[in-house]
């Protein structure tokens, strides 16, 4: 079986990826640091799984996840990220990934994750599983939230977070006009008026934290 691991921290991805052959060693672990390494090297050759970091310099990880499965429909894509918010896990496997868990899983959770996705089955971490279901059950997602398309609210996310309207441009592949042009149609819908009652919003519902 043929891995591909992209994150773009050399000593993560690296200690990640021997972990892997330690644990599976029937595996062969490919690494690729950026979301443009990751398409070429899946040009090259398909791998049976790819371990996607959801903040990857350049085009993000949610954006090279989408390239891949239009390119490649029956890729299976695991997320393996720091981030834990419920907005960001739902775009992950809206975008076609067939799991999602946080880097604060054991490593014997990773190997399951990698097992039960390569095997053709779908895979979140027990808490994030637990937390969707929870909110779908309460119907509680804010209703603005689900008013967004799925680039809105990516973008939504990044601004939140403080990213730069260049770097989103960067990252997404788009004009920093177009990003520019979602800002104003995003302050528009959740009816907010500057920058920073955009991020003290994205606070309130959750798609970014405050460290604390």
């Amino acid at each position: 079986m043929n891995i591909l691991l992209v994150d773009d921290h050399a000593v993560v991805r690296q200690g990640y990826a021997s972990l892997l052959r330690a644990l599976m060693p029937d595996l062969h672990v490919r690494e690729a640091a950026t979301g443009e390494e990751a398409l070429s090297q899946v040009l090259e050759q398909v791998p049976h799984l790819v371990i996607m970091d959801f903040g990857l310099p350049g085009i993000s990880g949610l954006e090279t996840t989408r390239r891949l499965r239009q390119r490649l429909p029956q890729l299976r894509v695991l997320f393996f990220s720091m981030h834990d918010e419920l907005p960001l896990v739902r775009q992950a496997l809206d975008a076609g990934a067939s799991g999602y868990l946080t880097k604060n899983s054991a490593p014997q959770v990773l190997v399951e994750a990698v097992r039960r996705v390569l095997a053709g089955h779908a895979y979140i971490e027990q808490s994030l599983a637990t937390q969707l279901a929870c909110a779908s059950t309460r119907h509680n997602t804010d209703p603005r939230l689900q008013c967004m398309t799925q680039r809105e609210l990516e973008i939504f996310v990044m601004l939140a977070r403080g990213t730069p309207a260049r770097t989103i441009a960067e990252q997404l592949c788009i004009s920093a006009k177009t990003v520019s042009n979602h800002l104003t149609l995003l302050k528009s819908k959740l009816q907010v008026s500057s920058h920073a009652e955009l991020v003290h919003l994205g606070i309130d519902m959750g798609v970014v934290r405050v460290a604390g």
